[in-house]
């Protein structure tokens, strides 16, 4: 033969099924006999299953893959386990349902997948089956990512907020007992929807008030407090931190100034204070080149403990503007004392952090991958500390690259 003349690798022993494939693909026919070939001697039938998820404990936490792969992944953050994954698309809005018995995604499709028809909708999955139970149709919605307060749920999870910008900036309602849209109100000039218990919603504007939505006389009145913010000199960062307890809110601006404000038909806004100098150093400044510590991250650079009153941020070494920079360490703030009482030295430079509810607190820190080139990460580490220690508990390769969640 000159089969290995032409094919140097026929010189290697083939295998009879290696012989039937070359011979079929340069199309010889055999014409001696060939030895059937033997199969495995058994085969176990494959059988697919279907697990339940237990309610939602303070342990879970919630891990948006970022642009790279879509969906919300939970782990739990005992035994450094992945759970399951909520199917959530690229700028979609993940909401938890307080009663620990769905889960809410706001979305947008097209027709023709990037184009055509658009469609805005909420989809409600059971929270033990992870199934879809159904659409909820809705006028509108914004499109961006990695924001806590675009959607929104009332204490008793029976109504969702959802910020929309089409085409002016409104509010959508929707009855999610019913599983209906309600109504949708203007909100110029103002966005970040923090729930406000027995009253509405309140929001941040652009003047650097704070407004109050007042919702129980069935109709809408929108009223706003004094500016306490500077919006174009010293903004806050929108991812504010909200305790349903307290109906209070914890917010922090790009120089570190931390304010916290008792929510109600009327805020009750509190002075300010530096957390840098809670920490024995300077203010932070807004002039350029003036190097210290700010507070940083592109996503979630604050998180909040709402038992204990414990503030953590991400903290870096830089100047004003550099407030997507990732933390080099973690500040622990009692927010009541307005003291830094820990100071936490990480690595990787992590642009997220989150605090788990329990007792004994986890925090979260969630580092970009490496970049795709067109701006957006890949899903980067998560690393679980020991909130009293700052020891690393586990660390997860790839988990995701935007908003790290946890229960209401």
């Amino acid at each position: 033969m000159k089969f290995a003349a032409h094919f140097p690798f026929a010189k290697a022993r083939l295998s009879a099924a290696a012989r039937l494939c070359c011979a079929a693909a340069l199309g010889v026919i055999a014409l001696s006999a060939t030895p059937a070939l033997a199969g495995p001697a058994s085969v176990e039938p494959e059988e697919s299953t279907v697990n339940t998820l237990a309610a939602p404990k303070p342990s879970w936490i919630y891990v948006s893959r970022g642009f790279i792969l879509s969906g919300t992944g939970i782990y739990d953050t005992n035994s450094g386990k992945f759970l399951a994954q909520i199917e959530t698309p690229i700028l979609g809005d993940l909401a938890i349902d307080p009663e620990g018995k769905h889960y809410y995604v706001a979305e947008t499709t097209w027709t023709r997948r990037l184009h055509g028809t658009r469609q805005d909708y909420i989809s409600v999955y059971d929270a033990a089956t992870l199934k879809l139970e159904g659409d909820i149709d809705i006028p509108g919605r914004i499109l961006v990512g990695g924001r806590e307060h675009n959607f929104v749920l009332s204490a008793d999870g029976k109504t969702g907020y959802l910020y929309n910008f089409s085409p002016v900036s409104s509010v959508n309602v929707i009855d999610l007992t019913k599983r209906k849209f309600v109504d949708s109100f203007e909100l110029p000039g103002c966005a970040d929807l923090i729930p406000n218990a027995g009253v509405g919603l309140a929001s941040l504007c652009s003047d650097g008030s704070m407004a109050t939505i007042n919702l129980t006389g069935g109709k809408v009145d929108i009223t706003r407090s004094e500016p306490f913010f500077n919006a174009t000199e010293d903004p806050i960062f929108d991812n504010v931190q909200y305790d349903a307890a307290k109906n209070s809110v914890v917010m922090m601006s790009y120089t570190g100034l931390i304010t916290t404000a008792k929510l109600g038909a009327t805020p009750k806004i509190e002075a300010s204070f530096s957390i840098q100098e809670a920490a024995g150093l300077r203010k932070g400044e807004t002039k350029p080149l003036d190097l210290n510590w700010y507070p940083g991250g592109r996503d979630q650079p604050i998180a909040l403990h709402r038992a204990s009153g414990h503030l953590y941020v991400l903290m870096h070494k830089g100047e004003f503007w550099s407030q997507k920079d990732g933390g080099e360490e973690i500040w622990d703030v009692d927010v009541a004392a307005h003291k830094v009482v820990r100071r936490m030295t990480v690595e990787g430079n992590p642009t997220v952090i989150n605090v788990t509810q329990e007792m004994a607190p986890k925090l979260t820190l969630l580092a970009e991958g490496a970049s795709d080139g067109a701006g957006a990460g890949a899903p980067g580490k998560l690393t679980v500390l020991d909130a009293a220690t700052g020891a690393v508990r586990f660390a997860i390769s790839d988990a995701g690259a935007g908003l790290v969640q946890v229960i209401p």
